[in-house]
């Protein structure tokens, strides 16, 4: 009795390994197809009264003009002119609006063009012993130091901000998606993490 149970057991869990992740991110999909459509339903209706296009098409019409849109702009701020215009604007009076900082550099952030806070991992020792620490680096100081975050597991979105100085931080070569994992399992697989740290220099440490 136990052979059948077991194997049924396994045999659904193993389906929804592999459908669950497929569902979610179609429903992921329809909603960010959705948010858009809704996003330029003003331009689709406008591109409807103006043209033939109807439908389907005069969303991805509506998407194009959108694309060609920022293509132009970023053109334009790459100008000595259209630089000088969009700091004399943000300075006089984007800047000045409540939340356009905040949200600029979160797209700026989203779209690459600024270094992510959780860009780079590192074994830490944080309470003055051979402990360490996975931990994201979050910031760097002039005098070498370095700000990091500790995430708590099984939940990263938890934790500990640390400001350390540069001899107990030691980055690791290795993603960031891969120690999310490790802190999500509760420190399985950490092995990695340690195997990549002990075969790397200290960037305090001179070679000779």
């Amino acid at each position: 009795m136990g052979k059948p149970k077991e194997f049924i057991k396994s045999t659904l869990i193993g389906g929804l390994l592999v459908l669950l992740p497929l569902a979610i991110f179609v429903y992921i999909a329809i909603w960010l197809f959705e948010l858009v459509r809704g996003a330029i339903a003003p331009l689709t209706r406008l591109v409807m009264a103006r043209s033939a296009l109807q439908g389907a098409v005069a969303d991805v019409v509506a998407v194009g003009l959108l694309v060609w849109l920022c293509f132009f702009v970023g053109v334009l701020v790459r100008t000595r002119l259209g630089t000088w215009l969009y700091g004399l604007v943000e300075s006089r009076l984007l800047r000045k609006a409540p939340g356009y900082s905040m949200i600029k550099e979160t797209v700026a952030q989203f779209l690459g063009s600024r270094r992510t806070p959780f860009s780079s991992v590192a074994l830490v020792r944080i309470f003055g012993n051979d402990t360490l620490a996975s931990a994201f680096v979050t910031d760097t100081h002039e005098d070498g130091g370095y700000t990091v975050f500790v995430p708590t597991g099984p939940n990263p979105t938890s934790g500990n901000i640390y400001h350390l100085r540069p001899e107990n931080v030691f980055p690791v070569d290795t993603s960031v998606e891969d120690t999310m994992r490790t802190i999500i399992s509760c420190g399985a697989g950490s092995s990695m993490l340690i195997a990549r740290f002990r075969g790397a220099p200290h960037p305090t440490k001179k070679g000779g």
